[in-house]
């Protein structure tokens, strides 16, 4: 079980009130885990969801723009699961990997 710092943000996250003086990376840390949660969560679902997409016949017949296309978007996908799902960057930036593939595709 995860502890909670005073404000109720896990301590495995960098809490905004905990550290307002915060800079730097520290200040970009503490803005990505109030998104996308914290980054051991993140990786694992990440990780998880790579090991499918590598295990199907097409992974190694699909061109790198695919494949790179498919990691970004399940990076996002990881992003959503552990984080915030109502944040609309993760969503539009999904739809712009699969954009970028399929303008390739129908030129």
């Amino acid at each position: 079980m995860t502890e909670d710092c005073a404000h109720g943000v896990p301590m495995n996250l960098h809490c905004g009130a905990c550290y307002p003086d915060a800079t730097g990376i520290d200040a970009t840390l503490i803005e990505r885990g109030r998104n996308y949660g914290s980054f051991d969560g993140h990786a694992q679902y990440a990780q998880d969801l790579k090991c499918v997409m590598r295990k199907s016949p097409n992974w190694e017949v699909m061109a790198a723009d695919q494949r790179e296309a498919l990691e970004m978007v399940q990076h996002k996908i990881a992003r959503i699961l552990n984080g915030n799902p109502n944040f609309h960057d993760s969503w539009h930036d999904i739809v712009g990997y699969a954009k970028l593939v399929a303008d390739r595709l129908a030129a």
